[in-house]
């Protein structure tokens, strides 16, 4: 008489099988998590590095801006025209000639 029932010793092997492509499966998830958290924190490391930079350049920046500010200030200071008139006229015996001495040319 021929048994219906499945044999035991045909389904173990596939069980045995399945859990192992199984725990596989668990390693292989397992480790791609972790790769991806280290990715996340490096990610967000190298953010915070170029984050303290951009701080750091900002401030230059700044520094920069407040000094090209005096440094205009300065030259028109120094480039003022009653400064030059002042020291043509001392170092250079320079005066602003009078009317009587002003000559027009007609081209």
């Amino acid at each position: 008489m021929a048994s219906t029932a499945p044999d035991k010793s045909r389904t173990r092997p596939r069980r045995r099988w399945r859990l192992q492509w199984r725990l596989w499966l668990v390693g292989l998830l397992i480790v791609l998590i972790l790769g991806s958290a280290l990715a996340v924190i490096a990610s967000a490391h190298r953010t915070r590095v170029q984050y303290a930079r951009l701080q750091r350049l900002e401030a230059q920046q700044d520094k920069l801006q407040t000094e090209w500010g005096r440094l205009l200030l300065e030259e028109s200071t120094w480039s003022a025209p009653s400064r030059i008139e002042r020291l043509a006229a001392e170092r250079l015996d320079m005066q602003v000639p009078d009317i009587s001495q002003v000559k027009v040319i007609q081209p």
